[in-house]
């Protein structure tokens, strides 16, 4: 009996997928539940599991577009797993057999005469002519650099010229290129950020954090704080909470357009971009303002980790209305992160780098981030904009008073 196996529908609104990989070849047993392909949404990468156990026969080609609940394969669940049989073990054996005495068989094959020739070397081998010396030092070439046509492989006047490539000319290094179509999720990321460029008008603001004062509770508490929840003490957990707070203070930051309208939330479902195995991923941390150091923590390690297995679905990179990008964990130092659409902004992470700074009136060395916002100035006023950012700055330099109400020990659950 051959069963048919159907493209599900990875989520909602999308109507069709295409065959990213397949993991199986035609003829190949595969068992139930075993990942048989791989496909990309506009949204995301998700494995295609088999229905049966059985024989497989592909129906579609890798690159090949399918629309939901269209057949991708076909698996005879009647066929019979493979297995070593004796008389498989015998041909296999009577194999090695053949193969030994053929190789027994085969004689070693002699030089030509020309090969001889060829290896034939003498004083005058690699030796440039007086003529092809002269340009070789002009243009700084070294003879062991050069292969000689010349009698006994003296190097001609020819070779030096030849040796010596003009500028612009290619050299002996590889010059190949390979041409591989972009997989659907990235070309939906491409679509999204060019959309996002031409369709708002997205401008970026910046300020700077002392993290001094984060640095110091991590240090006093993170061990305590791992032992007792097992996850890290993190950056992302007082980024998130602060962002929480100036959303509250700044409710703009928090809207959408949508046609006319302008479309205010009352919950923060912040998007975190991560990277995954087929790139940045944004998955969601829903009702954010619900949640404490710990559970932004679990949350944060969670969806990191199911986007890393490729294990992320539709529903959770769906619905954010705030999103913080951390291009500091590649070294970035400043960057104009792109809006994140529907969203009107997203705040830029970057590099903590210790810089001497003016503090109580004295020059100090101080860990120091840059931080970006990008915002759709058709929503957000310059105003909200850099209050919104220094809002941030505050609760960041500031932890302890303004995000675990002077009190760490509660806030952190210890």
């Amino acid at each position: 009996m051959a069963l048919e196996m159907k493209v599900p529908s990875p989520g909602e609104s999308i109507t069709e997928v295409e065959i990213a990989q397949w993991l199986v070849e035609d003829g190949d047993y595969v068992e139930k539940d075993q990942a048989i392909a791989e496909i990309d949404s506009d949204k995301a990468t998700l494995e295609l599991p088999a229905e049966a156990s059985g024989v497989i026969t592909r129906k579609a080609e890798e690159g090949d577009a399918v629309a939901v609940g269209e057949v991708v394969c076909l698996i005879d669940t009647e066929a019979e797993k493979p297995g070593n049989s004796e008389g498989d073990s015998k041909k296999e054996e009577s194999k090695k057999d053949s193969d030994k005495a053929e190789a027994k068989t085969e004689e070693p094959s002699k030089p030509s005469t020309q090969s001889q020739e060829q290896d034939k070397k003498t004083y005058a081998t690699g030796s440039p002519s007086p003529s092809a010396k002269k340009i070789m030092d002009e243009k700084g070439v070294d003879a062991k650099d050069v292969k000689g046509t010349g009698r006994d492989g003296r190097i001609t006047k020819d070779d030096a010229v030849k040796a010596t490539p003009s500028m612009g000319t290619p050299g002996q290094g590889s010059r190949g290129s390979e041409r591989k179509k972009l997989s659907m999720l990235r070309r939906k990321v491409a679509e999204r950020l060019v959309s996002a460029k031409n369709e708002t008008a997205m401008l970026t603001t910046f300020n700077e954090v002392d993290m001094s004062a984060i640095f110091e509770l991590r240090k006093k508490y993170k061990e305590n704080f791992k032992e007792k929840h097992g996850v890290s003490l993190g950056f992302m957990s007082f980024f998130t909470l602060a962002v929480v707070r100036a959303l509250d203070l700044y409710p703009d930051v928090n809207s959408m357009i949508d046609g006319d309208y302008k479309v205010t939330y009352d919950y923060k479902d912040i998007s975190i971009a991560v990277s995954g195995p087929k790139g940045l991923m944004v998955p969601v941390i829903r009702n954010a303002e619900n949640l404490s150091f710990r559970g932004v923590e679990e949350e944060v390690k969670r969806l990191a980790l199911r986007a890393r297995d490729g294990k992320i679905t539709v529903d959770e990179m769906t619905g954010g209305t705030f999103t913080i990008s951390n291009g500091g964990v590649f070294g970035s130092m400043l960057s104009t992160p792109i809006i994140n659409p529907p969203q009107s902004g997203i705040l830029g992470m970057h590099n903590i780098v210790e810089r001497p700074i003016a503090k109580d009136g004295a020059i100090a060395v101080a860990p120091i981030m840059y931080v970006a916002l990008s915002y759709d100035h058709r929503i957000i006023d310059g105003k909200e904009s850099v209050g919104f950012l220094v809002a941030i700055k505050e609760a960041l330099e500031s932890p302890e008073e303004l995000l675990m109400d002077n009190d760490v020990k509660k806030a952190l659950e210890l």
